[in-house]
């Protein structure tokens, strides 16, 4: 990679953009594909189908950007190298097979999508031109329901891992929100100055949410009803349900305003896991 002072979000062209969401889709097919061969080799057949699955849904993925590219004009090489390595597999490469279930390949999966959402936001906060803006902005959305029908999977996994039956409903999402504001303004406390800054804003924003919902409830989610007793009793669990949540209202909501401002809503709680996980 070429020390140029460019951050990987600053993209100036279309082939470039284009290139680049090649490269990302190629990277995450080979990662999901050495996985998947792997579990095979260790005789792991169960954790090897997860990964061909996920392989498959990237290969959707990358013949969506085929699909763009050829519409475009744009000349792009078969096999593009990203300069920066996103695809992360946490380990799963290393650790003893034992150590792995499909819970944790999901988990996997949805943080290396978020990771990816986070990206094209930051490329469409950065476009030089409508154009780029745009095609970034259709990226970033398209990686939305990436999210979503990943962490559905995750949920279905967990819940089989789990055998969860008869939960009682849990506190409603405008209070989960309030409860997250909590958890972020206690975390602001142990940071250095420009994390609480940061952590504290995200509170605010939460807050807000949380009013708005009042105002303007959305319907019902049975993400809330089935979540675990004690989810919102650490900080990432309780910022994971309320996206969860606020996916599923995305994905059934009736109403287009509702269902946009939940989509608005997941993005920014997408941002505010990737801040409090590094």
């Amino acid at each position: 990679m070429t020390d140029d002072g460019k951050q990987p979000w600053q993209i100036e062209s279309m082939q470039a953009l284009l290139s680049m969401a090649r490269a990302l889709e190629q990277e995450a097919i080979a990662g999901y594909r050495a996985l998947a061969e792997r579990m095979r080799r260790e005789h792991r057949p169960d954790l090897a189908a997860v990964f061909e699955t996920l392989c498959a849904e990237e290969e959707g993925h990358l013949g969506n950007v085929d699909r763009w590219i050829e519409q475009s004009a744009v000349a792009i090489p078969a096999v593009v190298r990203p300069e920066q390595a996103m695809f992360d597999d946490e380990g799963a490469s290393m650790v003893a097979p034992e150590l792995l279930s499909s819970y944790r390949a999901f988990s996997m999966a949805v943080r290396n999508e978020e990771r990816a959402f986070v990206f094209w936001t930051y490329v469409a906060a950065h476009a030089p031109s409508d154009e780029i803006r745009e095609a970034a902005e259709q990226m970033a959305r398209e990686e939305l329901g990436h999210v979503a029908t990943l962490r559905r999977e995750r949920r279905r996994a967990f819940h089989n891992l789990r055998h969860a039956e008869g939960i009682p409903a849990r506190p409603g999402l405008a209070q989960l929100e309030l409860r997250l504001a909590d958890h972020l303004e206690a975390k602001a406390n142990e940071v250095t100055r420009d994390e609480a800054e940061r952590l504290r804003k995200l509170a605010v924003a939460s807050r807000a949410r949380s009013g708005d919902i009042l105002a303007k409830p959305y319907g019902r989610t049975s993400v809330l009803d089935n979540a675990a007793e004690g989810a919102d009793a650490r900080l990432v669990p309780t910022c994971e349900l309320i996206l969860d949540a606020y996916l599923d209202l995305a994905e059934h909501e009736r109403n287009e305003d509702m269902r946009a401002k939940a989509q608005f809503s997941a993005g920014a709680l997408i941002e505010c896991l990737v801040f409090i996980r590094e």
